[in-house]
């Protein structure tokens, strides 16, 4: 088992009772990660990257895996393109500038990438410590390529698991809320994959991928975009740069907000739609990170004011115009499984009687799919070549210098849930408020002291914080969370640089200095 830049323990607590069943059944695990977070404390190995020097560690272990003969010459050849040109990108990755570009020992390298190439199953999963940054697509892209090299993927026990970082969030993908995709996965630049959905809703659908989160903040910065409908998401405080993203936010001619919360981005807003909790008054259904669909039923009434998304959404089009009637959760399910070839054979009685089935499911006495990719296994394969990606490791956009000397990375903790919405007005025994975390030995260096405030300062902006002495950071490595933004807006710091192929913001690698207030 391989966590990279994932400190699943606290925050995907459930997958990680799944990960300690399997050590405690001789399982082996890695952890990739720039702290040695608690996930880490329970690996057999840890190696303590440099933030944003993913690239060139993955690099480096290809390299050694070819250079040892351990690469799975027979599926490379029936299932796969571009070996070649791969072999040849990380060729200069040695495990000495490897050594270099990333902080890790060259025998860790080594050491990974002959246990992974050389385990009969293994699973790589990762999250947003992959994904947020400027190169978040060639990140994922680098770590395919283990898996391909290897034949770790396709197999029962083995793959690829990109741990979704909410509830539900494979499920709003599988549904269309991207804006490359329609409903079961299908490109909306597509013709074929389009017309379906044309006939269906009596329309014809922009032949153009729409705009991700980013691209929408730069054309309200062009005034391209002047009304924005947000529903249930809070970009005021989860935004990076968070000073323009609120500017931005409040320059609008309309902004509407649907939410269970008064966020702040809500409190920005012309028009709030009050909305019911859908986990819990609600009907309908949950995809969770391994594709697997299940009910949720509902338990409770909303309370007075608040109304299920399904008919705020049917008014809405109503005084727009079109009459949706008033469909039940069932019933647009029922519409998903006619377009969705993953979803067609899951009707609620099946998911009901099964428990919930993993798509794709392609009919009704089909049982759905544990595992993907099983085609690559077939000789010959079904469908198309899965296909190397030769990346270069290209360091964060906002570099170290002698005015801001320390990397700050940003990330969760177990007791709180992303900007604090949901989990603020609650107490709970392990929750302390935010610190800036730091290496005690920078501490010593500097004259700080455990608890001390200091003030923050980026390139973009300034936050006060007291300081907590943290042994599981290294020397000029610091840490923060977004949990408590109303307190200390750790989003004023950090970056907007943005991935031009997934639009994700480089959240985990600023460049701060820290002042002593008392010396301003």
């Amino acid at each position: 088992m391989l966590l990279w830049g994932s400190n699943a323990r606290e925050t995907h607590p459930i997958f990680f009772h799944h990960v300690l069943k399997g050590l405690r059944n001789g399982a082996r695990l890695y952890a990739v990660d720039p702290r040695r977070t608690s996930s880490a404390q329970w690996a057999d190995l840890w190696l303590g990257i440099d933030v944003g020097s993913d690239i060139a560690l993955a690099n480096a272990l290809g390299r050694e895996i070819i250079a040892a003969g351990l690469h799975n010459r027979a599926f490379i050849a029936r299932a796969t393109t571009g070996f070649e040109e791969y072999r040849r990108s990380v060729a200069p990755y040695t495990l000495e500038y490897a050594e270099r570009a990333t902080g890790v020992p060259r025998e860790a390298i080594r050491d990974l990438a002959h246990a992974y190439a050389r385990a009969d199953r293994a699973q790589l999963c990762w999250t947003l410590g992959i994904t947020e940054h400027h190169n978040a697509v060639d990140n994922v892209l680098a770590l395919i390529n283990l898996a391909l090299l290897t034949g770790h993927v396709g197999r029962y026990g083995s793959g690829l698991n990109p741990l979704r970082g909410q509830n539900n969030v494979q499920g709003g993908g599988d549904m269309g809320a991207l804006p490359n995709r329609l409903p079961g996965g299908n490109a909306v630049e597509d013709a074929a994959q389009r017309s379906p959905f044309e006939r269906a809703y009596g329309v014809t659908i922009p032949p153009r991928n729409g705009w991700h989160l980013s691209q929408m903040f730069e054309a309200m910065e062009r005034g391209d975009l002047t009304a924005l409908y947000v529903i249930g998401e809070n970009p005021a405080q989860s935004e990076a740069d968070l000073g323009r993203a609120v500017r931005l936010l409040a320059g609008l001619e309309h902004l509407a907000v649907q939410d269970m919360f008064l966020t702040k981005t809500a409190e920005l807003a012309q028009v709030v739609l009050p909305a019911a909790a859908s986990w819990c008054e609600s009907e309908g259904t949950v995809t969770s990170s391994e594709r697997r669909v299940q009910r949720v039923r509902k338990a409770l009434d909303p309370p007075p004011g608040a109304r299920d998304d399904i008919d705020i959404l049917c008014d809405l089009a109503r005084r727009l115009g079109r009459d949706w009637s008033r469909p039940t959760a069932e019933d647009l399910w029922d519409e998903l499984r006619r377009l969705s070839s993953w979803h067609r054979g899951m009707s609620y009685q099946r998911l009901e009687a099964l428990g919930g089935i993993q798509w794709p499911c392609p009919s009704e006495d089909h049982p759905g799919s544990p595992f993907l990719h099983a085609r690559l296994w077939q000789d010959p394969i079904e469908g198309p070549r899965a296909p190397f990606h030769a990346v270069e490791h290209d360091p964060p956009v906002d570099r170290l210098t002698d005015e801001f000397p320390i990397r700050l990375t940003t990330g969760r903790r177990l007791d709180s849930f992303n900007t604090g919405v949901q989990t603020g007005g609650y107490r709970s025994p392990l929750r302390r408020g935010e610190t800036l975390d730091i290496a005690p030995e920078d501490g010593w260096r500097w004259g700080i002291a455990d608890q001390e405030r200091v003030r923050v300062v980026s390139r973009r902006g300034a936050v006060e914080v007291p300081v907590r002495y943290d042994p599981t950071l290294r020397p000029g490595l610091a840490f923060m969370t977004l949990h408590f933004q109303d307190d200390v807006a750790t989003n004023l710091l950090t970056i907007d640089a943005t991935d031009p192929k997934s639009g994700t913001a480089e959240f985990k690698a600023t460049a701060i200095r820290i002042e002593k207030i008392d010396a301003r």
